[in-house]
């Protein structure tokens, strides 16, 4: 058999609160009750102690009559009544009867010899009555000659008022009970108010209202810090949304650009292909219409190659740990550079020193732990993105050094400055490789957007002269993975000012 209990804190807290309290209100009820009972019952105890009959009449028994227990007669002859009952039991032990009080009602339930009496002499004991339910207090003493008295007194009034009071009791404990329940209701549930406004706010969230928190996070209470819990996991999970999101949407862009970007060779390659085989061809054209594909073919190829990179860094980079020289680095970029790029001057030198324009700083061996090839793809990138996007006759700078770093140094963060990833403490040693133009800079609607995937700053003649949009997001991901970044200061007309910085080991 199954007993149902309410599921609800409500339900529960108004049950338990209401169970205790009768509990206690109950044992109060039966100590008072035990204790009374035993005050009255030790009354009539010392009123069976307190009779103390003559010696001689333990001698002549019938003698008692003249002598009742209680106050004197008041002019009449007759005694007055009492509530006593006296037995005797003679020397051979045999019941000589009642010797005082009413014989006409009944008194206690005796055995008619004194070795079938089970009490204890000097100890008052309950003994059941001859009819009925009453009971009677009853003390003996020994005379003597071996005679035995026994004063009786009866438990009525005792049983009288024991037996009001168990019915008072009862009243008292159902109206405590329906006081409780709804007393307790009440309590319950103003103190359950802050939890009944949370869960009406937890549904107004449910029902999409995301910004909205919980108003009760009081640091005292523990619904207040419950309600502080939860917003601070609601403010979170809200951030993830929002991550979760934007990352789904940067996927979709990356998704959609990719696909733009390989369709446009491929168009072409597919364009010279048909054009090749359904209409014949002086050889001269045919050869450029070999080398348009071929040279389309090349570019989707680095494309892929790209987006397979982006996603190897992605999953699981994979670099070298091995000494680097950032020095030797640069200056095979700045010879590479130089001879495959002679439009734009470019030349080599120390890192400045902040406040102090000139550099008069010498160029030092820049050793680092890290992949020499990654870095120097990165070097690359830097030197390519320069070139590409910078007129004719602009001259490059490629600066190499340690410092700490700062606002004026490089590796954190302040206005004007952009990088795809987070900065590095204050005052750190850091190892810098710095490629700055002389260009034409670019707006802070462009410098916050440089390093995402398939971006580009110039649109109408990057597609000709520029990459696939890609190279700034590998280097960047290629410097992270370092456990550095890649930065970028600008301002329109001040050219452009790209750094790898990587924390000394």
């Amino acid at each position: 058999m199954s007993i149902s209990v309410s599921r609800s804190l409500r339900g529960r807290l108004i049950i338990g609160v209401t169970l205790l309290a009768t509990i206690a209100v109950l044992v109060s009820q039966f100590i008072g009750y035990q204790v009374l009972g035993s005050w009255l019952t030790g009354r009539v105890d010392q009123q069976l102690r307190g009779l103390q009959p003559p010696p001689t009449m333990f001698h002549d028994p019938s003698a008692l009559a003249a002598h009742p227990p209680g106050p004197p007669a008041t002019g009449a002859s007759d005694p007055l009544p009492s509530d006593f009952r006296i037995y005797f039991y003679d020397a051979s032990g045999q019941l000589l009867g009642q010797k005082i009080g009413d014989p006409d009602k009944a008194g206690p339930r005796l055995p008619d010899r004194r070795t079938d009496l089970d009490l204890s002499v000097g100890r008052p004991t309950t003994l059941a009555a001859e009819s009925g339910s009453g009971h009677w207090r009853v003390l003996l003493q020994n005379g003597p000659d071996g005679s035995s008295r026994l004063a009786a007194l009866p438990l009525d009034t005792v049983e009288g008022a024991m037996s009001k009071l168990r019915w008072l009791d009862v009243a008292v404990l159902g109206v405590t009970a329906l006081v409780l329940i709804a007393a307790g209701g009440w309590v319950v549930r103003l103190g359950l108010l802050p939890l009944t406004r949370m869960q009406a706010t937890a549904q107004a969230i449910t029902d999409g209202e995301l910004d909205l928190r919980l108003p009760d996070t009081h640091p005292r209470t523990e619904i207040g810090r419950l309600g502080h819990v939860l917003n601070t996991m609601l403010d979170r999970l809200q951030q993830a949304l929002r991550a979760h999101e934007a990352s789904e949407d940067r996927l979709r862009r990356f998704v959609a650009d990719a696909g733009h970007e390989l369709r446009t060779p491929l168009t072409a390659i597919k364009g010279f292909a048909e054009l090749a085989l359904r209409h014949p061809q002086p050889p001269d054209q045919q050869r450029e219409a070999h080398r348009l594909v071929a040279q389309n073919a090349e570019r989707m190829s680095l494309i892929v190659d790209d987006l397979q990179l982006l996603a190897t860094l992605d999953r699981e980079p994979s670099y070298e740990r091995e000494p680097v020289d950032l020095l030797s680095v640069g200056a095979d970029a700045v010879s590479t550079a130089a001879l495959h790029r002679p439009s734009h001057p470019i030349d080599l030198g120390p890192l400045r020193t902040p406040g102090d324009p000139t550099g008069c700083r010498e160029l030092e061996v820049v050793e680092t732990v890290g992949d020499g090839h990654r870095l120097r793809q990165v070097v690359a990138a830097l030197l390519s993105n320069a070139h590409t996007h910078t007129p004719p006759g602009t001259r490059i700078h490629l600066r190499v050094g340690t410092t700490r770093s700062g606002d004026g140094t490089g590796g954190t963060d302040r206005p004007g400055r952009t990088s795809a990833s987070p900065g590095l403490p204050p005052d750190t040693r850091i190892n810098v490789i710095e490629v700055a133009d002389e260009g034409p800079g670019m707006n802070r609607g462009h410098a916050e957007k440089v390093f995402e995937r398939f971006y580009r700053a110039d649109p109408s003649r990057s597609r000709l002269h520029g990459g696939s949009g890609l190279g700034l997001s590998i280097a960047a991901s290629i410097a992270e993975g370092h456990g550095g970044r890649l930065e970028l200061d600008t301002r329109p007309g001040q050219g452009c000012t790209f750094r790898l910085v990587l924390p000394q080991a």
